[in-house]
């Protein structure tokens, strides 16, 4: 008996025929992967994610009536724990910086190879962070220097204790997506994929200290 596999349903979001196209052909002839819904702007977007609840939403940056930024926020407004990655032609720090912001789980290029952007839509939809070496090098030069904040130190420190976004920005009185800010920029200036890596690495380097 063939054991069964579990399909990654994911929504592809560019206003492009083509890439659409494109972008179908490519997944669909992955063995874990199935395309359950294409959209051509960010509005068609948002009502494909209600309709058909993708695991993963591939998502451009740059499309008519509503941007990608604008479309990430509200996706994840709709539906806090939609997952996104960001596929686009545009590297520029300040881009991945606001895309991440927004909620977006992973930022990768178009001209990246089909084996990465499968690994990478992997990644998403087990909750992990897909940010590539010079795109993460892209975003350092864009927030600044490598050393985590003060804030940023207290709040990884809650998220090494267990606590989730929710639970920092209650005790640290500041809001859900304020505490979500923090720990993105966390994660990037470690060059960590998930939260348990960036609390791993900031123990090592003697960043943050637990107490017994």
């Amino acid at each position: 008996m063939t054991e069964r596999v579990d399909l990654i349903k994911v929504l592809i979001v560019d206003d492009h025929p083509v890439v659409r196209i494109g972008l179908r052909t490519m997944l669909e002839s992955e063995e874990n992967i199935t395309v359950t819904g294409m959209a051509g702007s960010a509005k068609e977007a948002l009502m494909e994610v209600q309709r058909i609840q993708p695991d993963v939403v591939l998502m451009d940056l740059r499309m008519p009536e509503m941007e990608g930024i604008e479309a990430i926020t509200e996706l994840r407004r709709v539906q806090p724990g939609i997952r996104i990655m960001v596929l686009t032609n545009y590297a520029e720090g300040e881009y991945v910086h606001r895309a991440l912001q927004a909620g977006a789980m992973g930022y990768l290029l178009k001209s990246t190879p089909q084996e990465e952007i499968v690994h990478g839509i992997a990644m998403v939809h087990e909750n992990r962070r897909c940010i590539p070496p010079d795109i993460a090098k892209q975003l350092c030069e864009t927030i600044g220097r490598d050393e985590l904040s003060q804030r940023e130190i207290e709040v990884l420190t809650l998220v090494a204790k267990g606590l989730t976004n929710k639970e920092i920005a209650k005790r640290l009185f500041i809001s859900d997506k304020t505490a979500r800010n923090h720990v993105v920029s966390c994660l990037v200036k470690l060059g960590a994929n998930d939260r348990t890596q960036a609390t791993t690495t900031a123990i090592i380097r003697g960043l943050i200290r637990i107490s017994e």
